[in-house]
């Protein structure tokens, strides 16, 4: 049975939608009235930085790591500085209103929390933390299969925000139905399946601490908790989860990061067990995107997972344009991977993704201040796309498209920033 909620009040809501560059007037009145600075940066550029300080080696090498050289990492932020804004003036753009509506639900922003797993390495405010503040501001939680929280915990923190859940796709479809069930009584309305991590890159941040945090229990705890694999758990070892923590990681990672990749046809199996939306993570091809609306799911985000699974492939935001026109009218298209700032979710929308999710920024606010710096780092986010919408001349998410843009390849433009 789902737990009984939070309920959170929304201070910055206002009629025609919530005053999200309100921020920056806040910040300023804050310095000025009480001599305050931001405990978190607004500066993208020294946001990592200022995580690092605040962070155990492994912990910010398993956030700040990528696959191999990072050379996907650089691709995605340098597919940002090659389009450029073209600015129009003596618009109507002094209100600005950011929702859109996805799936048939109106949201505030076009800002998703992307779902990162075992966030109790980057502080103790976890999951739930992220979730109760994520209900605050208005903004979707996507919630990890690989947290440091369970379902109902998040889903209790969360309250009445929305929730979204991320599926690690297990082998088992026993276990892979009582995740889905789960999620689906505790609240979670839209099922995120990703697609690109059914084994573990070659990491060499992560390798050359022999650092894993999976193996020693953290981020299993979706799996702990739940009642199918814990039963299987018990009949093959003859004792519980709790009393092998070390055993029961081993059996859940095989399970969930077997090295063996689903298909196509499986799809049929979560439509089957999913009454909602299914948006599939990790699309990077525009015959992968064909495919996803043949298979009959609702969405798919143009990901390559931060540039953490697969080395030296093409920067997300290169693909974006190309599968937008060939499915866009047919399927919902999301993006991530490679956001850092408010323009950088405006060109996003610019070339066709309805809606953005943001990892590595609420990670580095949190390791700063707990739930309060992730806050802060996305209302920092969403101040600078509502600040930005209004002087490039774009009074709603609807008048983001292609004509506010030009790709433009200046031979010395290099990204400012993972």
């Amino acid at each position: 049975m789902a737990q009984q909620h939070k309920t959170h009040d929304h201070p910055d809501a206002v009629d025609g939608g919530r005053q999200y560059g309100k921020f920056q007037i806040d910040i300023y009145r804050n310095g000025l009235v009480n001599n305050a600075k931001p405990t978190v940066t607004t500066d993208p550029n020294k946001l990592e930085a200022q995580a690092r300080e605040h962070l155990g080696v492994e912990s910010y090498n398993y956030v700040a790591g990528g696959a191999g050289e990072r050379a996907t990492m650089d691709a995605n932020r340098l597919a940002f500085r090659q389009w450029k804004m073209i600015p129009r003036m003596l618009r109507p753009t002094t209100h600005r209103d950011l929702s859109v509506t996805l799936f048939g639900h109106k949201y505030d922003s076009p800002v998703l929390i992307a779902p990162v797993g075992v966030q109790s390495i980057f502080h103790a405010d976890k999951e739930t933390g992220v979730a109760e503040v994520a209900a605050e501001i208005g903004v979707p939680y996507i919630m990890s299969t690989a947290a440091s929280s369970t379902i109902e915990e998040v889903a209790h923190a969360s309250g009445d925000g929305v929730r979204w859940y991320q599926l690690y796709w297990p082998q088992d479809e026993e276990i892979t139905e009582s995740l889905l069930r789960r999620a689906k009584e505790n609240g979670f309305t839209v099922l995120v399946v990703t697609l690109d991590t059914w084994a573990l890159a070659w990491r060499p941040a992560d390798l050359d601490n022999a650092y894993v945090p999976f193996m020693k229990g953290v981020g299993n705890q979706v799996g702990f908790s739940d009642p199918v694999f814990r039963r299987k758990f018990r009949a093959k070892h003859d004792k519980e989860v709790d009393e092998d923590i070390p055993l029961a990681s081993q059996e859940w990672q095989a399970d969930v990061f077997s090295g063996a990749a689903h298909t196509w046809e499986q799809i049929a199996h979560l439509r089957k067990n999913w009454h909602g939306p299914i948006v599939l993570k990790g699309i990077q091809h525009v015959d992968d995107a064909r495919l996803a609306v043949e298979a009959g799911v609702q969405g798919i985000i143009v990901s390559n997972h931060g540039g953490r699974q697969m080395d030296g492939a093409v920067g997300s935001l290169e693909m974006l344009p190309e599968i937008a026109e060939a499915v866009g009218s047919e399927i919902t298209v999301l993006f991530d991977s490679g956001i850092r700032t408010g323009v950088d979710v405006i060109k996003a929308l610019c070339l066709g993704a309805k809606a953005v999710l943001v990892g590595r920024p609420f990670v580095y606010g949190m390791a700063v201040a707990g739930k309060l710096g992730a806050r802060d780092a996305v209302k920092g986010l969403l101040a600078d796309v509502d600040q930005s919408m209004g002087l490039s001349g774009i009074q709603c998410i609807a008048d983001c498209n292609r004509s506010m843009l030009r790709k433009v390849q200046y031979g010395g433009d290099v990204k400012s920033n993972n």
